[in-house]
């Protein structure tokens, strides 16, 4: 019996340090103590009743959860003077005590797993060693101490988290052999049978969870943050980049809306290679008085067959500013146009260019033309 319950011990003591590395947060030094105080009855294995010979007893004790499975402590038991065993009553109101060292296995935990909370109802393993008393009259006989070992089962139901009332039988053996000196050790004439109901209460939070991790997958994630904070750096220096733009574009845009549109107001040329060609209001027709204006052009580029013709269309200030601007334009292409397909002109020797509003005459009506300007190398 010996044997098996320190095998049990080893087990849970396994058990109880492989879970809390692998599930269970660890708790703060003075976290799990417990305090506790009971009472109960005891009575002797041997030459008595064993109704009969029960007596009152009561006890406090002091411990430790080390892990969810195993934990520690040390307890104290006085039994009541009652002289039930047949020995002469001692001189004071107790004739036994007991106080000893204990270690405790939960057997729900060690062979079930702990839930990461505390169970409703559980059944601990008890063991323990220490020290024994008998009281006696000094008249009669020597107080009696001896070593004392003790096995038994703690029935627990825990009322909340820190509260627990049990029911704790147990057998403490007298190992030094009262009864029998020459059978010495685990004998049952030795032994005494107790019953105790505790109340206890224990400190701290217990043995919180925590979530097991995958290392790999961590890893994996740390990787792709470290990907991310990396676009993300990469991204605010092209936005940098883009924001540098489009301050240059909008400068540039103000720029343009300040810019008024220019308007020429002066033309220098000689006379004897400038011809004019004047158009009617919002027009860009050649009228048939205006025709040999355009034929007079023709006859001087064929006759000098290495000269070019400069055409700049005009419009006066009339009206819409953006269709006088493509009507400039248009007058300059018309004369083009006509010497081209009626004169039969080379193109690449004329230059058409619409250059918007003119103010060259006072007269407004004679701003809407085309000045060509014939030029001979």
């Amino acid at each position: 019996m010996k044997t098996n319950l320190l095998t049990a011990i080893g087990l849970a003591v396994v058990s109880g340090f492989s879970l809390g590395a692998q599930t269970v947060e660890e708790p703060s030094t003075f976290a799990n103590v417990y305090i506790g105080a009971g009472g109960g009855v005891v009575t002797p294995m041997h030459n008595h009743p064993f109704f009969g010979a029960m007596r009152g007893s009561a006890g406090v004790f002091i411990g430790k959860q080390l892990t969810p499975t195993f934990g520690v402590g040390i307890e104290s038991a006085f039994s009541v003077n009652t002289s039930s065993w047949g020995g002469p009553r001692s001189a004071n109101a107790f004739d036994n005590s007991y106080v000893g060292l204990y270690g405790t296995v939960d057997l729900f935990n060690l062979f079930g797993g702990y839930q990461c909370a505390t169970r409703p109802f559980s059944i601990e393993a008890l063991a323990g060693a220490g020290w024994g008393h008998d009281y006696y009259p000094k008249s009669v006989a020597q107080d009696y101490n001896y070593f004392a070992t003790k096995f038994g089962l703690n029935f627990n139901f825990n009322v909340t988290d820190n509260v627990t009332i049990a029911l704790k039988p147990a057998l403490t053996w007298n190992m030094n052999g009262e009864y029998e000196q020459s059978n010495v050790g685990y004998n049952i004439n030795d032994a005494t049978f107790s019953l105790f109901a505790t109340v206890a209460y224990r400190f701290g939070d217990g043995f919180p969870c925590v979530k097991p991790y995958d290392a790999a997958q961590v890893n994996s994630l740390n990787a792709r943050i470290n990907e991310l904070r990396n676009q993300v750096a990469a991204e605010s220096a092209n936005a940098e980049q883009w924001a540098t733009r489009a301050q240059s574009l909008a400068a540039d845009l103000d720029s343009c809306r300040a810019h008024k549109p220019q308007i020429i107001t002066k033309v220098e040329n000689n006379l004897s290679s400038v011809r004019f060609v004047f158009f009617r209001v919002g027009s860009h027709a050649i009228t048939a008085d205006q025709r040999p204006n355009v034929e007079m052009i023709a006859d001087y580029m064929k006759n000098h067959p290495k000269s070019n013709v400069v055409i700049k269309g005009y419009a006066s200030p009339e009206g819409n500013y953006e269709f006088n601007v493509k009507l400039a334009q248009a007058r300059a292409d018309a004369v083009k146009n006509v010497l081209i397909s009626k004169y039969k002109i080379a193109a690449s020797r004329i230059t058409a260019e619409g250059e918007g509003i003119g103010k060259m005459f006072e007269e407004e009506s004679w701003n809407r033309v085309s000045i060509c300007t014939l030029e001979t190398e």
